[in-house]
């Protein structure tokens, strides 16, 4: 089927031919909707922590840090900055030569409270030889835009968004990157002061990446009195999914090589498998704040820690006791309500199963990697949610879904997911090896069929594309998982540039 052109391409990325036809055959086949059962709320599935009991577990988190264990903060920081600025690149494509919608007007009229101001002020000097004051007042906007966007100023309109200047602090300006290690120190610093923070990043920007570290890290670490090991790793070759044309055929482009996409953030379960760790902290790189607005976040990321740590003694002592055989028939059915009721796994057919078939059963769901997930009340964001859903074997747990897994079309679905009072804030903390200290092989957890497929286009040519499953979707649909409501406040992400004029960031 392929000639020996495809299938060098096929070698150079580390994609067998194999994983080819499955994957055109995800094209034909398509995937099936997931059966959600009920959306999570705070009344079935999402726990909210007593205050009574949250110095417990922020104590138990600062007795786990004083062991000798590793902690990793991971970041997909690979996202440009481009959609940031999608309002700016609209006005300089209009023929309005001044703002005329909103977003427009209240970003020049409010152009001095950007952290970035100082720097975009010196391009614009160096460009036209004229600053931001004197550009706007002889109306001339769309320089101090180009000046933002473009290579020959800031150069903002290609950057990833973890370069971006995000903040203005008593020592000086602060890049979503640097935000993340400010926080790392504060949650993450082990009994000797380290901080291991790991980036996944585009691999055309590691490099720049790599400088700030450089330029910054001496600093960080006096302020914060740590010592940072910071990590970077790029979306693998190998995880490039196939396009098809609109007849199912692998998408041939001008040049005779067959298009590959990047398969979507899911593609980062193989970078977070590669890390060493016996606790890993995850959360989306634009998610940040100054640190006058962190007491919330890092008090929070401390809880959901502490109760991942409470929760794997748990699951730990009864492996245990599973594996010593001396257990008692009341030790049994305490651990299935464990499954039950705190893990909320629930498989219809456990009654049918009996002595040695049933410990084995609870000891397979134990052995898994395990999730804390804060979620946020729903205030009408674009995306995820929690949710129950059944997989193949109709066991059901808690899953994080987004829109395109659920069969809209079916209304009682569709208003499952509507009237959902909860929302997916990227804000994760995993435990990621068993009993015995051996890591879990974390792609072996990803349920293939809760990838999708979607159109595109290139060269003005239609295709469909397939992404995989979400890093903290189908990538951990076989992960055991608990939900915590935290706070609206711990929730504060960057996806357009006026976003930044919001008071939890200026």
């Amino acid at each position: 089927m392929f000639d020996s052109k495809a299938l060098e391409q096929f070698s150079a990325k580390g994609i067998s031919v194999a994983k080819i036809e499955e994957q055109l055959s995800c094209f034909v086949e398509g995937f099936p909707f997931l059966d959600v059962m009920s959306s999570a709320s705070v009344e079935r599935g999402i726990l909210e922590i007593p205050k009574e009991e949250q110095a417990d577990y922020m104590n138990t988190w600062s007795e786990y840090l004083a062991g000798d264990n590793t902690i990793v903060k991971f970041v997909p920081a690979s996202g440009a900055a481009s959609r940031m600025f999608k309002m700016l690149y609209t006005f300089l494509a209009s023929s309005n030569d001044t703002p005329m919608a909103d977003n427009e007007k209240k970003f020049f009229d409010n152009i001095e409270r950007f952290a970035f101001y100082g720097e975009l002020d010196a391009a614009c000097i160096k460009i036209e030889e004229k600053d931001i004051k004197t550009l706007i007042a002889s109306g001339q906007y769309k320089k101090v835009a180009s000046a933002l966007l473009s290579s020959e100023g800031l150069n903002y309109g290609e950057m990833p968004k973890g370069l971006i200047l995000f903040h203005k602090t008593a020592d000086g300006m602060r890049t979503a990157m640097e935000e993340h290690l400010a926080e790392g120190a504060m949650y993450a610093k082990n009994s000797t002061g380290k901080v291991n923070v790991h980036f996944t990043v585009s691999p055309e920007h590691v490099g720049l990446f790599k400088k700030l570290v450089s330029e910054v890290q001496e600093a960080y670490e006096r302020k914060y009195s740590v010592n940072y090991d910071v990590t970077f790793s790029v979306q693998k070759s190998s995880t490039d999914t196939i396009a098809v044309d609109l007849d199912n055929n692998p998408f041939v482009n001008d040049d005779d090589t067959i298009l590959f996409r990047p398969g979507g953030h899911g593609a980062l379960i193989e970078n977070l498998n590669d890390i060493d760790a016996d606790i890993i902290f995850l959360k989306n790189i634009d998610n940040v704040v100054p640190d006058s607005f962190k007491f919330s976040t890092v008090a929070y990321k401390k809880i959901l820690a502490g109760l991942l740590i409470s929760t794997q003694r748990t699951i730990f002592a009864y492996v245990e006791l599973i594996d010593s055989g001396k257990y008692s028939q009341e030790q049994v059915h305490e651990m299935i309500y464990f499954l039950q009721n705190k893990l909320c796994v629930r498989n219809p057919e456990i009654k049918l199963l009996e002595d040695v078939e049933l410990v084995l059963y609870i000891k397979k769901i134990l052995q898994r990697p395990l999730r804390v997930c804060g979620m946020v009340r729903n205030l009408g964001e674009a995306g995820g949610g929690p949710f129950y859903a059944a997989n193949e074997e109709g066991i059901v747990s808690l899953q994080i879904l987004e829109s395109t897994q659920i069969d809209i079309s079916n209304i009682e679905k569709r208003a499952l997911f509507e009237n959902g009072t909860h929302f997916n804030p990227v804000d994760l903390v995993c435990a990621v090896k068993d009993y015995e200290g051996n890591k879990y092989n974390l792609t072996e957890y990803v349920d293939k069929k809760t990838a999708f497929l979607s159109e595109k286009s290139k060269d003005g040519r239609a295709l469909k594309a397939l992404e995989l499953p979400g890093l903290w979707n189908g990538a951990m649909s076989n992960w055991n998982t608990l939900f915590v409501e935290v706070p609206i406040e711990t929730f504060n992400p960057v996806k357009e540039v006026n976003d930044l004029l919001r008071s939890e960031h200026c």
